[in-house]
């Protein structure tokens, strides 16, 4: 007899369900087991088969066969004793591609940026004790960007849990509060369900991470395969949305005076069509529509509706019009608090409509008017429905009103810099790279600080899956892990990682990834030699006393990249960087590293100081020094 454990954590962000279920499983050994699908005999329908007749595999084999049958292709991981067996079964295919990263945190991230860039659920593998707890950090962001993933970790032997055995850990305990479920799998015959069931988990409502810790014992056991039509899951979220309250909600949105889209990451996950339903119902209705960083491109940036990014480095007309707005429409974002800034101030006199597929992020920061729980595309295709069967137009007037109101902000040109012909600015490097990659098929990828913010204001997103960003962890070291993700599925594209030279650093042993598989990513460094959002906040808050953000030993970023086998290019001065650009669109064999110099004293504006409201935000022209004007309580924030 076996038994199997399965502990499953569901992580809402608000509340944790531990189950733990035991089960006697009788094994019969009176006939001998076969160990291969292919030794089964077969019928004349082997669809059918698959259903009916159990294969029995190892349960190395039965890890392949399931990441085949779930339709993955490309595997990110790191070798190790734990999940020697596996990778042993993944030498004996051709349908799957592993690509070996050079750290399991480059493993989850590159993972990540597969996932966003395809809609597809990310699958990593990795071994026990180091491989398991560096992943953590890839599984975390991805919690908090609801990026789905699997993550087999694999794990000592069953005899030997609970013994501090070689290269053990506790990696059902470390991860239970990073990932959306987790199993541990202690029987070979619970091995395919449990795959399948952790798929459907990671992609099915709020998406995220799946971790699989599998014993290196039930690795080699052999036991029974059953495809995913085979398995019954038991994760059942609602997506689809109330119709009472929908009516609702587009009741209010007829009759409001000064509305606002307000849309994040869930349009984005529900897939292209909502993002298609989106664009058709902000058309329809000809209201302004505004962004949090991770939902960019899910409406065209370029759109004269579209007021720019929200929140603490958002647009002036965006911020300005979420603070005076009647109707806030929110459409897949969980009021972060890097948007909402000081909540008794957010939005005060709207009445607010939230869509989303978490009901535990309903009222959880905000307290809002008519919450829907539902799948983005249900809840928009329900909305359009409804507004064209009630005959509903907008409030022509007042929303003529709204818009000259919101034209006045704009002519604020918040986004405006002072050029210079000498020194690099950030934002003018941006905006080159901008223009000169508009006729192609573009995927960004950022690292985090000052660049991150630059690059949602300057860079333009058309279309959704092209960007790519740590946005609730702010992790540093995402982007050139994530670029290496995104290139994988999609070769032919180009692929971009904005990066600041200290981001860069965390993860640069990627760039051997990227050698070896040919990948010619950009890395995009806007290098002005500070840990630059660090440096804002100690001039702003700290009186200019910069303590440990200026880093005083980097490498030569051109010498860096020729050392690892890719190309180095260098930007010292405005008139260098088209030409540099340019060189770097010329590579297409493997990955470059762009080194430009920028002013090493820009700061990142507009910004909203922490614990302020959005109609207290500093612009360029009006920044002072802000410490004696944001509160205690606020600086807690920062």
């Amino acid at each position: 007899m076996g038994d199997v454990v399965i502990r499953m954590c569901f992580n809402a962000h608000h509340y944790f369900v531990f189950l733990a279920a035991q089960h006697e499983l009788v094994m019969k050994h009176n006939t001998p087991l076969k160990t291969r699908m292919e030794a089964e005999p077969q019928p004349a329908a082997p669809e059918k088969a698959a259903q009916q007749v159990p294969a029995y595999l190892t349960g190395a084999e039965i890890v392949v066969r399931a990441l085949q049958d779930q339709g993955v292709d490309t595997l990110f991981g790191y070798p190790g004793g734990a999940v020697l067996p596996v990778y042993d079964a993944l030498f004996q295919q051709d349908t799957i591609t592993h690509v070996l990263v050079r750290h399991e945190q480059g493993a989850v991230h590159a993972a990540e940026g597969y996932a966003r860039s395809t809609g597809k659920v990310g699958a990593v593998l990795v071994t026990s004790g180091p491989g398991a707890t560096n992943a953590v950090t890839g599984l975390t962001d991805a919690l908090l960007d609801s990026i789905p993933l699997v993550c087999f970790t694999g794990q000592v032997p069953t005899a030997l849990i609970g013994t501090d055995a070689f290269q053990e850990a506790d990696t059902i305990g470390i991860t239970r509060h990073c990932t959306k479920h987790n199993f541990l799998v202690k029987d070979v015959n619970q091995l395919a369900q449990t795959i399948h069931e952790a798929f459907h988990i990671a992609r099915t409502g709020r998406p995220g991470p799946v971790v699989i810790d599998l014993p290196k014992d039930v690795q080699f056991a052999t036991g029974t395969y059953h495809p995913p039509e085979a398995v019954k899951t038991h994760y059942h979220p609602q997506t689809r949305p109330d119709r009472d309250a929908v009516e609702r909600a587009v009741a209010m949105m007829a009759e409001a005076e000064r509305p606002i889209f307000y849309t994040g990451g869930g349009v984005i996950n529900a897939g292209t069509k909502a993002s298609r339903l989106l664009n058709e119902f902000v058309r329809m209705t000809g209201f302004p529509i505004t962004s949090t960083l991770m939902g960019l491109g899910a409406y065209p940036t370029s759109d004269k509706q579209f007021l720019g990014m929200l929140g603490m480095h958002g647009t002036y007309e965006a911020n300005l019009a979420m603070h005076g707005c009647d109707v806030m429409i929110n459409i897949g974002a969980r009021f972060d608090d890097r948007v909402t800034g000081k909540l008794s101030g957010f939005a005060p006199q709207s009445k607010k409509i939230h869509v989303d597929i978490d009901p535990s992020s309903i009222n959880k920061t905000v307290a809002v008017d008519i919450p829907v729980v539902a799948d983005a595309a249900s809840a928009l295709e329900m909305m359009i429905e409804i507004w064209r069967a009630k005959g509903y137009k907008a409030k022509a007037e007042p929303l003529a009103k709204w818009w000259e109101q919101i034209g006045v902000w704009r002519n604020r040109k918040c986004l405006a810099y002072k050029p210079s012909s000498d020194i690099i600015k950030p934002q003018y490097a941006l905006e080159r790279l901008r223009d000169l990659t508009l006729d192609k098929d573009v995927y960004f990828t950022t690292e985090v600080g000052q660049h991150q913010m630059w690059a949602a204001q300057y860079l333009r997103f058309d279309s959704p899956h092209h960007w790519m960003t740590s946005g609730g962890l702010g992790t540093m070291g995402y982007g050139l892990p994530a670029a290496v993700g995104a290139q994988m599925a999609h070769r032919d594209a180009l692929v971009v990682d904005v990066a600041g030279e200290a981001s860069t650093l965390m993860n640069i042993q990627e760039m051997c990834t990227a050698v070896q598989y040919r990948l010619p990513i950009k890395v995009f460094i806007l290098n002005n030699q500070w840990m630059g959002m660090v440096r804002q906040w100690q001039e702003m808050l700290h009186g200019g006393r910069y303590s440990q953000s200026y880093t005083e030993a980097l490498p030569d970023f051109v010498k860096l990249a020729e050392a690892f086998g890719g190309v180095g290019l260098r930007a010292e001065k405005p008139a260098d960087v088209d030409r540099v650009i340019a060189e770097m669109l010329k590579i297409t064999d493997r990955p470059t590293i762009i080194d430009v110099c920028v002013d090493q004293r820009e700061n990142c504006f507009p910004m909203i100081a922490s614990g302020k409201n959005h109609d207290e935000m500093i612009l360029a022209d009006t920044a002072v020094a802000i410490g004696d004007v944001i509160t205690g309580e606020g600086k807690k924030l920062v």
